[in-house]
């Protein structure tokens, strides 16, 4: 297999400076309230106050099928605000963690207990459902908001004022065609897709656009909803006849797991090919974690790379988290220093309101140049959308390695 064209992960952070960054529907996942060393519980709440600080709120599934998600995101975020109040920066946060459950009312409820508490910047919500309907009435109050892991366009489209660490959905797609073309151009591709959710669906749709103009061959393609996700017995049996040798799943990894333990039962073993909402079945509870052996997936850190500042990160949130990082704790933390390197850009000062802060912050961040975890170079269209991209893991001994 040909080596793609991976992100190589730097230290240092640039910008330009001028004048004056689901589920991903309401079901996807999302964040924890732990402060520094503790795992992620659920709890809610604020940080240790900082004399000086900008006030940073986080939302997002603390609690349920999703905390996975919204659990390192949180934990991401915590430790780089943390590294940040150790420095010598003039830039100090306290963040404030709120649980919404991945549920976009509950996330509207907890963007307002943040604003009450006297949030200046949200990063969150953590999925693209909640993160769309918080962006509503961030847009409304002027409210600057930069979402980790809420990658739908609906999150951003009209908004100036919320922007995005992770790639789109329809990057997602396009881009693991774009591998698959290059990579494994004679495969015979099968799909199963959630189509009553607008992640899955979105993906695919973009997958299936390009593939056909790569000339990929797409022989089968089965569906599923959220009140059948359960059995797959029906779709892996329709891939298996039609001679799938890759089977691309745009789905979250509770459905995953499903699928590769009901093909492993029937003795179907093509390479299955997963996105970003595939990140966390090594963590999945009972789950027997040698079927995702050979399982590929799109995302934009890898733990395993051997830059300093990846190290860096992954050994400090083993010590504090017990477990190793995937790319929504990666983002958070790029996240928190992409806001502080809009802030030093804009020259805010944490007595600024919340709607100051907001239109200094968007007139800088189409000027920004960031490398971090999840990108060198990364940047940002007035749109919102980052411009990175992402690159193909596979799972290799219980842990995302590079392919070869």
């Amino acid at each position: 297999m040909k080596k793609i064209l991976c992100l190589l992960l730097a230290m240092t952070m640039t910008f330009g400076c001028l004048t004056a960054c689901g589920s991903k529907d309401t079901s996807e996942p999302a964040a924890d309230g732990a402060t520094t060393g503790d795992t992620a519980t659920g709890d809610t709440g604020s940080s240790e106050a900082v004399e000086g600080a900008f006030k940073l709120g986080a939302i997002g599934p603390l609690t349920g099928d999703a905390a996975i998600y919204g659990q390192a995101v949180v934990n991401g975020a915590q430790i780089a605000v943390d590294e940040i109040n150790a420095s010598d920066s003039a830039v100090k946060f306290e963040l404030n963690k709120q649980d919404d459950e991945a549920d976009g009312e509950k996330s509207k409820n907890a963007y307002n207990t943040l604003m009450d508490w006297g949030m200046q910047i949200l990063v969150g919500p953590t999925t693209s459902g909640a993160a769309t309907a918080v962006a509503a009435q961030v847009y409304t109050d002027r409210t600057f908001m930069i979402t980790p892991s809420g990658s739908s366009t609906d999150v951003i489209d009209g908004k100036d004022n919320v922007f995005q660490v992770c790639f789109t959905d329809p990057n997602q797609g396009t881009g693991a065609a774009d591998y698959m073309a290059e990579n494994m151009a004679d495969a015979t591709i099968g799909i199963i897709y959630r189509n009553d959710d607008a992640y899955s669906q979105g993906i695919r749709d973009t997958f299936v656009a390009e593939a056909e103009t790569k000339g990929l061959t797409v022989a089968y393609e089965g569906t599923f909803t959220a009140d059948t996700a359960t059995d797959f017995s029906v779709q892996l049996a329709g891939a298996q006849s039609a001679g799938c040798d890759l089977l691309f799943l745009p789905i979250y990894y509770q459905p995953a797991s499903i699928i590769l333990s009901q093909a492993n039962a029937m003795g179907y073993a093509p390479t299955f090919f997963g996105v970003d909402g595939m990140d966390g079945i090594l963590t999945l509870e009972n789950f027997d974690t040698s079927l995702a052996e050979g399982v590929m997936l799109l995302t934009p850190f890898s733990a395993d790379a051997t830059d300093d500042l990846t190290k860096n990160f992954v050994a400090k949130y083993q010590e504090a988290y017990g477990e190793i990082p995937n790319q929504f704790a990666a983002d958070a933390y790029d996240a928190v220093y992409i806001v502080k390197a809009a802030i030093e850009a804009a020259g805010c000062t944490a007595d600024m309101s919340s709607t100051d802060i907001c239109e200094a912050l968007v007139g800088v961040m189409t000027s920004l140049s960031y490398n971090g975890l999840t990108g060198q170079n990364m940047t940002w269209q007035a749109t919102g959308e980052v411009s990175k991209a992402p690159m193909a893991v596979v799972i290799k001994d219980g842990v995302y390695t590079l392919p070869n």
